[in-house]
């Protein structure tokens, strides 16, 4: 009970949310025949899993934007560290079955006349080998760029624009065949996972279980922190970073925190995109990935738990509608989309809900407290998440 409250009925929600897709998807896809209105296609599980990882993108944004204030336009890099390295072992599982049957090199390298396998795919034979490579090199880089960063006190616009210039860098650095990564194509074609075949449907509902999963551990992980004294700190070096400095805290050491858990778990949502996609290629590094994932959370509502995970998967539903229904307008949608969450919902739909809310509940409070019924107490945050991050 102590630990329900500590974490807050929000996060049990998301929770349980999650662990009834994590059960009820399969069964819609298994138990249910195909003419049924409630049976979901095996071809969408993969894509309803692809939307999750998304979410946990988000999500990952969210703990540095939302609760600290750094706008990072650079996640797309951590996202895609992750992916690369899941798809280093992914590749390295292909063995004989490649297109040149080369049980050591990988099929774009036996292409370009590599003669032996580089030093840095060591390992990835191995699926702990990878998981541990998933979380440990963008939380390396993370914890690099952002050591420098913030101990030379970078902040505001100057911070998003280097944040930008080091995906744009990785972009072009992986586009290259000489670093071993595949070049332009990336890496695809893809056979097995632990053994299990990734076109098994079983396969697939597996690695959606394990997206529920990961992002339901994701969203107990940011609530417990944001609810903690260490997140009282995060919003206050959101608010006024400078005050915090004088009380003698250290926002540096709080930013880089921050900062490197959000790359990690942005790294384990590109780790679980791959597999489920099926490619992984330069592209992802694109500065404007990184751009849509501020969308999802801004249109979500940065500050709060529900915000970011709600505005992946509606932004992402509504892309994959529009990008087939009417592929030429869906930039126009989403730019449209971003103008008018800035306009009229700045902070975004769970938190413009919450706002609306607690001032209803408030003059409710008020009008029984003149009317003599009940106390006149205060709005209690029993069930809500910390202090939204105030509209900018």
């Amino acid at each position: 009970m102590i630990f329900a409250r500590f974490l807050g009925a929000r996060v049990w929600f998301i929770v349980l949310a999650l662990c009834a897709a994590a059960v009820l998807v399969p069964m819609a896809n298994q138990w249910l025949p195909a003419t049924h209105p409630l049976h979901i296609p095996s071809y969408a599980i993969p894509l309803i899993g692809k939307y999750l990882c998304y979410a946990l993108l988000a999500l990952s944004l969210d703990l540095v934007w939302g609760y600290v204030g750094i706008l990072s336009l650079g996640h797309g890099a951590f996202f895609a560290l992750g992916g690369y390295a899941m798809g280093m072992y992914l590749m390295r599982q292909i063995g004989t079955r490649g297109t040149y049957g080369n049980p050591i090199l990988p099929d774009f390298m036996v292409f370009l006349n590599w003669q032996e396998l580089p030093w840095f795919w060591y390992g990835f034979d191995q699926f702990w080998f990878a998981a541990i490579m998933v979380v440990l090199v963008p939380g390396l880089l993370a914890f690099v760029f952002g050591y420098f960063a913030f101990r030379s006190r970078v902040t505001g616009v100057y911070l998003s624009i280097i944040t930008q210039a080091l995906t744009y860098a990785l972009l072009l650095a992986f586009f290259r065949n000489d670093m071993g990564f595949g070049g332009n194509n990336g890496l695809t074609d893809f056979k097995e996972i632990l053994g299990f075949p990734l076109q098994a449907s079983s396969t697939r509902l597996g690695l959606f279980v394990a997206t529920c999963i990961a992002l339901s551990i994701g969203v107990v992980i940011v609530g417990a922190i944001t609810r903690s004294k260490l997140g009282k700190l995060m919003i206050a070096v959101r608010d006024a970073e400078s005050r915090t400095r004088f009380i003698g805290w250290r926002p540096e050491y709080v930013k880089l925190f921050a900062f490197t858990l959000s790359a990690m778990m942005a790294g384990v949502a590109g780790a679980l995109y791959v597999p489920q996609v099926g490619i992984i290629n330069p592209g992802e590094f694109a500065p404007v990935n990184s751009i849509e994932i501020v969308v999802w959370a801004a249109v979500g509502g940065r500050g709060t738990l529900l915000g970011p995970v709600i505005g992946a998967l509606l932004v992402n539903s509504g892309k994959s509608y529009f990008t087939a229904a009417a592929p030429e307008f869906w930039l126009f949608v989403l730019g449209s989309l971003f103008v008018f969450v800035t306009l009229f919902l700045p902070k975004g739909i769970v938190g413009t809900f919450d706002e609306r809310w607690g001032a209803m509940r408030s003059l409710r409070r008020s009008k029984n407290a003149e009317k003599g019924i009940g106390g006149g107490s205060g709005p209690r945050r029993g069930s809500g998440d910390p202090a939204p991050a105030p509209a900018e």
